[in-house]
């Protein structure tokens, strides 16, 4: 793929993102922003009872980086333990989103792991992990 179609491929998860929406009875909600840009994210999260990801949704508004990244975060994740979640890097994300990220909108690219990450730690919490 040419650096036109990653663009390309960002533009479609942003404008048309997969996993919109809210879950019934998520077991993982968390939310958060950026300050400095404006960008929010909003995930809820279901479970297996392998706390594995069964289903996964966001809601968010925001730049067109942090709002796809968020979105192929959903995709990736699903089927994935928590543990498998925990140990992703901001250098996952760039690498999902093959497009060069200046420093600047690295905190935009990966405000949804950040969110997914901060929700888990939550859960792990209140379930004395």
């Amino acid at each position: 793929m040419t650096a036109d179609m990653y663009r390309e491929y960002i533009l479609q998860h942003y404008r048309s993102p997969r996993n919109y929406g809210r879950l019934e009875n998520p077991d993982i909600v968390h939310e958060d922003d950026n300050p400095l840009c404006g960008d929010q994210v909003h995930i809820e999260v279901a479970l297996d009872d392998q706390d594995r990801v069964a289903d996964i949704r966001f809601q968010g508004k925001g730049c067109a980086i942090s709002q796809a990244s968020t979105s192929i975060l959903t995709d990736k994740v699903k089927g994935k333990t928590l543990e498998e979640i925990k140990a992703l890097t901001k250098d996952d994300v760039f690498q999902w989103l093959r497009i060069p990220i200046s420093p600047m909108r690295v905190k935009c690219a990966v405000l949804g792991l950040m969110v997914l990450q901060a929700g888990i730690h939550h859960y792990e919490a209140r379930r004395g992990r």
